[in-house]
């Protein structure tokens, strides 16, 4: 063998030896979980309970890094242009990858070629909220007859355009006939107040943060979007109690990468991931904001995310619906 290949072939084979320890040893550095929302919401509070537990599970920093605007896919993209090395990773969620797609089509980025999904963590319902001072409906019904008798159409709020909030909106609009005007914010955060002043009188979006307020009745709930009633706000009928049987949907929560992820690092991720939500504090701090499901590994999950975008995704783009 020629002597300059010798050389040549040793150094090749340290760099292998040397990734792949640097993977098994992963992570060696603070990691970063990109957030599509703003805090407050139900991704941002998923991501925080996590970051908190890898960190100790992994004597290790895991920052949140929260980038929200254009239905998550400004987020979305970010993550795939970065390194596959495991320090850049996502709280992937139903809408940058399932809804925000087909409504954002120069987005950038393939929701499964371009990323590693790792575990799907649970998902949360998706809620038909109304400020109870500007609408006294109670249920689908009522709601429906109180759009109807208004004299132009009311406007919804929602988490941003691609949201699966706005997309439930668009889907009611459409079964019931009814006419509506989107009001896209940029998440829950800054769309509870104005549904708490009366500035936008109904919305939909994931149920947890306006659970507190069903209590004292400035927000009421009027339905979710889910096959059964939430334990988290057992009193609110679902969408097929209400007469819309193909009313369902939620917003899932997941941890994604870049593609190309080592499996070293696929697989401690997703070790630790599975780990974490079988503690009873992890567990109970995730059923307090009802996100709740079966946790799947890469496999499942990236199966999961394929049906998701092939159903979803289509039914999106056959209704018409856009991101305005």
């Amino acid at each position: 063998m020629n002597r300059l290949v010798l050389p040549l072939l040793a150094a090749c084979a340290c760099l292998i030896g040397g990734q792949a320890v640097a993977q098994a040893q992963w992570p060696t550095r603070p990691v970063r979980i990109v957030v599509t929302f703003p805090p407050g919401g139900s991704s941002d509070i998923a991501a925080r309970v996590l970051a908190e537990h890898y960190s100790g599970a992994m004597n290790q920093r895991f920052v949140i890094d929260n980038r929200p605007g254009a239905g998550g896919t400004l987020a979305a993209l970010h993550v795939s242009q970065q390194p596959p090395d495991g320090y850049t990773l996502m709280l992937s969620n139903s809408a940058p990858i399932t809804t925000s797609p087909p409504l954002y089509p120069q987005a950038g980025y393939d929701p499964l070629r371009s990323f590693t999904h790792v575990t799907y963590i649970g998902a949360a319902p998706i809620v038909v909220v109304v400020n109870s001072r500007s609408i006294p409906a109670t249920d689908l019904p009522s709601l429906i007859a109180w759009i109807r008798a208004q004299p132009n159409p009311p406007s919804f709020g929602s988490s941003g355009a691609g949201s699966v909030g706005h997309i439930v909106g668009e889907m009611f609009q459409r079964q019931s006939g009814l006419t509506l005007v989107h009001v896209p914010y940029r998440g829950s955060a800054p769309l509870l107040p104005d549904l708490l002043n009366g500035q936008v009188p109904l919305a939909f979006d994931t149920l947890p943060q306006y659970v507190e307020h069903f209590s004292s009745n400035r927000l009421r709930g009027i339905a979710v979007s889910s096959a059964a009633r939430s334990p988290m706000a057992p009193a609110v009928p679902t969408t097929g109690e209400g007469g819309f049987p193909q009313l369902v949907a939620d917003n899932w929560v997941g941890i994604s990468g870049p593609a190309g992820l080592p499996p070293a690092v696929v697989a401690r991720l997703n070790t630790a991931t599975l780990a974490g939500l079988q503690t009873v504090g992890v567990r109970s701090r995730l059923d307090e904001h009802s996100i709740t499901g079966q946790a799947l590994g890469p496999v499942e999950f990236t199966a999961f995310v394929t049906r998701d975008v092939a159903e979803i995704g289509g039914a999106i783009r056959a209704l018409g619906i856009t991101a305005q």
